[in-house]
């Protein structure tokens, strides 16, 4: 019997342990600083730049617009530009239902700029609450500061939208480490254009590219294998696979110039580009190429020169599978 009270005393102890544990997670994280008091200018500099980050590097408007579906890669809905909306859910291989709310002036009136930049850089909504990092703060948060403010002017100009989105909904345990990933930026300043690899490097990492060319788990980047393709999509008609994008002969981009991956992108910028419907003979894809194809050939070059210095990754990816 002294046994059995101890065993209950100790599993007591354990099972009091991780409800305080819990508590202190659900309540009192995420534990960070209060937003900036910074009011950014509005300049036709910033509005530009911020634009073009937006629509075709960092591609916020991605997520944060609605998407035809029906069409080759998704093509973003006129007038829907920043009203959000878009659910990534489960039967997406996400944990819990998660809408990209409305960026629009109709929905962020009331929010500082520094509240727009801690959320943007560093993962915390206006109230507080921690934002799932699908919206890439890790990766926003090591931009330069001055790219920020530039997203952040241009968002201000959009036309405002009066549509109100539904709240993200996490599966358990996912909504409480949620609560614990959120960071404090650490700015990067942008490499100057002519250092091709380190100025493709700061491209890639406000772009994404090692989001989805590579394998994941549990929602991370393995290590190792980063660029080599691998992450999986669920599509209506099929599963689509990230393709190697290091630079293997057999298995990746060896093979291609720098004017053929170029040419690969912009080719979708083309005024006479105009998206297929998608079914059983043109399957569809979540990489967002209309968006991509609007950066400029020289930033393009830039990646190209990026992902060359990297280690070819041998790593063969069968893209398409159908159900």
């Amino acid at each position: 019997m002294k046994a059995l009270k101890i065993i209950l005393f100790t599993l007591g102890g354990i099972v009091l342990m991780v409800v305080a544990g819990a508590t202190y997670v659900n309540f009192a994280l995420p534990n960070a600083q209060p937003a900036t008091q910074i009011k950014i200018d509005i300049t036709p500099e910033r509005i530009a730049r911020g634009a073009y980050l937006a629509n075709h590097v960092a591609v916020c408007m991605d997520c944060h617009s609605s998407r035809n579906w029906d069409l080759y890669s998704g093509p973003m809905v006129s007038n829907s530009l920043g009203n959000g909306g878009e659910q990534f859910d489960q039967k997406k291989g996400f944990p819990g239902k998660i809408y990209a709310p409305n960026i629009t002036p109709y929905h962020l009136k009331n929010w500082t700029d520094g509240e727009i930049l801690r959320a943007i850089t560093t993962g915390v909504s206006k109230d507080g609450h921690a934002l799932f990092p699908l919206m890439a703060y890790p990766r926003f948060g090591k931009m330069d500061k001055e790219d920020v403010y530039s997203i952040i002017a241009y968002i201000r100009t959009l036309k405002p939208i009066a549509k109100n989105n539904p709240k993200t909904e996490l599966d358990f345990p996912v909504n409480l480490i949620n609560k614990t990933l959120p960071k404090e930026a650490d700015f990067k300043a942008k490499p100057a254009e002519n250092n091709q690899i380190a100025y493709g490097a700061y491209l890639v990492n406000v772009a994404g590219c090692v989001d989805c060319h590579s394998k994941t788990e549990k929602g991370s980047v393995i290590a190792g294998t980063e660029f080599g393709g691998g992450m999986e999509f669920a599509m209506p008609n099929g599963k689509i696979t990230s393709p190697n994008i290091t630079m293997h002969k057999a298995n990746g981009l060896g093979n291609w110039s720098k004017q053929t991956f170029v040419s690969r992108f912009k080719a979708y910028a083309d005024s006479s580009y105009k998206a297929p419907k998608v079914g059983l003979t043109v399957a569809n894809t979540p990489m967002p190429w209309t968006m991509y194809a609007g950066m400029r050939e020289k930033d393009l070059e830039a990646i190209y020169e990026y992902l060359n210095s990297l280690k070819p990754q041998n790593n063969k990816v069968e893209l398409r599978q159908y159900y």
